[in-house]
């Protein structure tokens, strides 16, 4: 049977909740990428330019830094890998999060959240940063997605 974590990055909450039914629902341990300098709604705001997301996602090279690390990441198979959308692609605190680790021989699946788009060039972003892991696609749901759905998404993987 192989090992699953659940990681997420939620800004304002919306895909945690989502990670953690994920979590819940197949069984996985749970952890949050933290940024070292929380995000204030300010720097969320995508109307503004100047904000820090705008900032850091007109930036491919930028790498937020993060506070923490998954212990043991190396007994885990499997990585689902949480987010919001923004400016259709995963956040790069997220690249990050993946450039912290050796992924050799592991299957890495985003699953994301957005205010109305899809993953857009989610895994195009992800594939430079995910060395030697299998990509594989992922999927938007809505933050109040069930247990039965995300269950259902995942047997589908084939995994």
């Amino acid at each position: 049977m192989s090992r699953q974590l659940v990681a997420y990055f939620s800004a304002s909450k919306t895909t945690e909740k989502l990670a953690k039914t994920l979590a819940s629902a197949v069984g996985a341990d749970l952890y949050e990428i933290c940024p070292d300098r929380p995000y204030t709604p300010a720097d969320l705001d995508w109307t503004d330019k100047n904000s820090r997301s705008s900032v850091e996602m007109r930036d491919p090279s930028s790498r937020p830094a993060i506070t923490g690390r998954v212990e043991g990441m190396e007994e885990y198979d499997v990585i689902y890998l949480g987010f919001p959308i923004w400016w259709y692609l995963a956040p790069t605190i997220i690249n990050t999060f993946l450039e912290s680790y050796r992924l050799d021989g592991k299957v890495i699946v985003p699953f994301a959240t957005s205010g109305g788009s899809g993953m857009g060039r989610t895994n195009q972003g992800l594939q430079g940063s995910c060395r030697g892991a299998d990509l594989r696609e992922g999927r938007c749901f809505r933050a109040g997605a069930s247990s039965a759905e995300l269950r259902a998404w995942v047997d589908g993987l084939e995994l």
